[in-house]
C-alpha cells in the first residue's frame, strides 16, 4: 500500500478520529499558553537584568520582587501547561491508535471494501500495519504534533515580540528561519524513502513467517522444513539494512539541525553584541533579542528532531486510511448466477486478472451432477481462485458462473473456529448424525474421534490439538456431510497418505454417487483417477479430458 502525502497531519485523520480532533483543539490551545509564558519570561528576565546592570537601587530581592513573582508565576504555568499537555496527548494517542486500528480491522474484514482474494494477499502487510507499525503513530501524536503547533504559536508570536523590541534581529530571524524548513524537507524527503521501505521488509518478513507457519506441517511432512530458513534470513538483513539507514539518516540530520540553528542563533546575538557595545540599542532590548532569539528556533527544531520517531507511524496511517478509504467494490457484471434447476456448475469463458497477471484465462467447464470435476494445473494457474470464483468469493474479470444451489467449500489449510469438534462440524450443516458417522467412518475420522475424546474435544483456532491430517478429515467429514448440492475441494487428500487417498476419494465418489457436483483441485494421480472430467488450467483452460 502506498499513501499521497497531505500535509504533516492528514485530514483523513481529523475525520476518522475524533480523539484526533480533540488532541490537536487541546495542544492548539496548550500552544498559545506557551507561547504567552514564553513573551512573559523573556521579558521579565531581560527587565530584571537590565534593571540590575544599569541602576544600583534596583540591585535587590525587594526592588525585583515583582518581576520576579511574575517570572515564577510564568515559568509554573509553562511547566503546568507542559505536564498536562503530555498527559492528554499519551491518552489521545492510545484513543487514536484504537480507533483506527478498529476502523482498519473492520475495513479489512469488510467483503464490500476487501475482498478474500486481497485480504489473503495483503494479510502480511495488515498485520504489520495493525500492530506494530500503529502503535509507531504513538510518538508523532504525542511529540511531533505538539512541536508542529507550537511551531504555529510560539514563533510567530515571538517575531512579532522581537519585532517591536528590535527590528533588526527580527530581520534576521526572518532571513534565516526558512532554512530549517529546507533543510527539514530535503532531509524528510530522504527518510520517507528509508522508513517505506523499513516498513516493507518488515511487512515482507511478517509474511513470510506466516506462510511458514502455516506450512509448517506439510514442511515437516515433506522433510522440508529447513528449506525457507535462507528466505527469512534474507529478509532479517534487509530489515536490519533498512532500518539502520533510517536511523543513520536520523542522527545526521538532528546534528545538521541543531548545527543550523546555533548558527543562527549566533548571528542574533553577534548583532545585538556590536550594537550594544556602539550604544545603538538597549540592554533590556539586547537580552530580550538574546533570550527571545532561540525560542524561535526551538519549535522547528523539535519538528525536525521528532519527525523521524513519528515517519514509520504516519506511514502506518497512511497505509490504514487509505484502506478505510478504499470505495466499495461494486459488481461490473454477473460472475455468479443462482439457478433451481438440478444442472450443476457451469463456467463459461471465466478470468480473474491479478497483478501478477491472468489466473485462470477462459475457463470454460461444465459440472453436471453426479460427477467429479477435477481441475489441475501447475501452482498459480489459477486453480483456487477458480473454486474462489465459483463460490462467489471472487468477481471475474471475465465471463460468468452458474450454479445449481448452495456451496460447501473445503479451503487449503481447513478453515477450524475455536470450540468443539461438533461445532466445527455443523459449520455448513449436517443432514443428519447418521450422515456424520457414515462420513467420519468414510473418511477416517471415527478414529481420530476415538483418539481424541469424541465430538465434544475441544480445539483451539486452526484446529490447533490436531494435527494436520486429522484437520483435513474433520473438514472432509464437514464437507461431505453437508447438504449443499454444490462440493468444492481444494487439494482435500493433502496431509494424508496413500491408504487415507484411497478412503477419502471412495467418499468423494459416493457423495457424487448421492447426486453432489464435486470440483476438486488436485494434481495428484489418485484423485485425477477417480474424477469424471480433468480440466487442465496449465496446458489450456479450455482443456478438457474425459476420464
Amino acid at each position: 500500500m502506498t499513501a499521497a502525502r497531505r500535509g504533516p497531519i492528514d485530514p483523513r485523520l481529523l475525520r476518522r478520529s475524533p480523539a484526533a480532533r480533540a488532541h490537536i483543539a487541546v495542544t492548539s490551545a496548550m500552544g498559545i499558553v506557551t507561547a504567552a509564558t514564553v513573551i512573559v519570561g523573556a521579558v521579565m528576565i531581560a527587565t530584571i537584568l537590565a534593571e540590575v546592570v544599569t541602576d544600583p537601587a534596583a540591585r535587590s530581592l525587594h526592588a525585583q520582587g515583582g518581576h520576579i513573582a511574575v517570572l515564577a508565576a510564568a515559568v509554573g504555568v509553562r511547566v503546568v501547561a507542559t505536564v498536562l499537555g503530555d498527559r492528554y496527548a499519551h491518552r489521545a494517542s492510545d484513543e487514536v491508535i484504537a480507533q483506527l486500528r478498529d476502523a482498519g480491522l473492520r475495513a479489512a474484514t469488510d467483503p464490500a471494501q476487501t475482498t478474500p482474494r486481497t485480504l489473503h494477499r495483503m494479510r502480511g502487510e495488515l498485520i504489520t500495519t495493525l500492530t506494530t507499525g500503529l502503535d509507531a503513530l504513538g510518538p508523532y501524536l504525542t511529540s511531533f504534533v505538539p512541536a508542529l503547533v507550537l511551531s504555529a504559536t510560539v514563533t510567530p508570536a515571538v517575531i512579532v515580540v522581537m519585532a517591536l523590541t528590535d527590528l533588526t534581529s527580527s530581520i534576521v530571524v526572518i532571513v534565516t528561519l526558512p532554512l530549517i524548513p529546507v533543510f527539514m524537507i530535503l532531509i524528510g524527503l530522504m527518510t520517507r524513502e528509508r522508513t517505506r521501505a523499513r516498513l516493507d521488509a518488515t511487512a515482507a518478513q511478517g509474511a513470510q513467517m506466516l506462510d511458514l507457519v502455516a506450512g509448517i506441517g506439510t514442511l515437516r511432512a515433506l522433510h522440508r522444513a529447513s528449506e525457507p530458513v535462507g528466505r527469512v534470513a534474507a529478509l532479517g538483513q534487509r530489515s536490519r539494512r533498512s532500518t539502520m539507514a533510517a536511523l543513520r539518516i536520523a542522527f545526521l540530520s538532528g546534528s545538521v539541525l541543531e548545527l543550523l540553528a546555533t548558527l543562527c542563533v549566533a548571528l542574533v546575538a553577534v548583532g545585538v553584541g556590536l550594537r550594544l557595545v556602539f550604544g545603538d540599542m538597549s540592554l533590556q532590548a539586547g537580552v530580550l533579542a538574546l533570550i527571545l532569539a532561540p525560542e524561535v528556533y526551538l519549535p522547528l527544531r523539535s519538528v525536525g528532531a521528532q519527525f523521524h520517531n513519528s515517519e514509520a507511524g504516519r506511514a502506518a496511517a497512511d497505509d490504514v486510511l487509505d484502506l478505510i478509504d478504499t470505495p466499495s467494490v461494486r459488481m461490473t457484471a454477473p460472475s455468479t448466477e443462482a439457478t433451481a434447476q438440478a444442472a450443476g456448475v457451469e463456467v463459461r469463458d471465466v478470468g480473474v486478472v491479478d497483478r501478477d497477471g491472468w489466473a485462470p484465462r477462459h475457463l470454460d467447464a461444465h459440472c453436471a451432477p453426479g460427477t467429479v470435476t477435477v481441475l489441475t494445473g501447475p501452482n498459480g494457474s489459477g486453480k483456487t481462485t477458480a473454486l474462489e470464483v465459483i463460490a462467489g468469493l471472487v468477481e471475474p474479470a471475465e465471463g460468468v458462473v452458474r450454479t445449481a444451489g448452495e456451496v460447501a467449500w473445503l479451503a487449503e489449510p481447513p478453515v477450524m473456529v475455536p470450540g468443539t469438534v461438533a461445532e466445527n462440524l455443523a459449520l455448513f450443516g449436517t443432514r443428519s448424525d447418521d450422515t456424520i458417522t457414515r462420513t467420519a467412518a468414510a473418511v477416517g475420522f471415527d478414529t481420530v474421534l476415538a483418539e481424541i475424546g469424541g465430538l465434544e474435544a475441544r480445539i483451539g483456532n486452526g484446529g490447533a490439538g490436531l494435527s494436520a491430517g486429522q484437520r483435513q478429515r474433520l473438514a472432509l467429514t464437514r464437507v461431505l456431510a453437508s447438504p449443499a448440492p454444490v462440493l468444492l475441494l481444494d487439494e482435500p487428500t493433502a496431509h494424508l497418505d496413500a491408504g487415507s487417498e484411497a478412503t477419502v476419494m471412495r467418499a468423494v465418489r459416493a457423495r457424487a454417487r448421492e447426486g453432489a457436483t464435486v470440483i476438486v483441485v488436485s494434481h495428484r494421480p489418485a484423485v485425477l483417477a477417480a474424477a469424471d472430467t480433468v480440466v487442465d488450467l496449465g496446458v489450456d483452460s479450455r482443456g478438457r479430458v474425459d476420464a
